[in-house]
């Protein structure tokens, strides 16, 4: 399955990443090793995430790493990953589109 990042993803996973390595650059490197580590597993099992609880629906699922939220959609043959959503804020449903 292709996995695609929208340009929602792609800055948020900039803004995070940023944001760790004003505080230390190795930790903001491990964390988007990590990140990515987990959404090519995605490639081979693409429900391995949750259903996304806003949204409700089998195609919006979510994986939970750290304290964020990786937000995707699965399609018939291409896995596009939404957003990187910070845990504690709330998710608006419209945004993802």
């Amino acid at each position: 399955m292709k996995i695609v990042w929208s340009p929602l993803a792609i800055e948020k996973v900039e803004e995070i990443s940023d944001y760790i390595a004003k505080d230390k650059p190795s930790a903001a490197e491990e964390w988007l090793n990590t990140l990515f580590a987990k959404v090519e597993r995605l490639e081979t099992s693409p429900k391995r995430g949750r259903m996304v609880p806003e949204i409700n629906s089998e195609s919006f699922r979510e994986l939970i790493y750290g304290n964020y939220r990786i937000i995707y959609r699965i399609a018939k043959d291409q896995l596009a990953v939404l957003t990187i959503h910070h845990g504690k804020q709330l998710l608006i449903p419209d945004t993802l589109d």
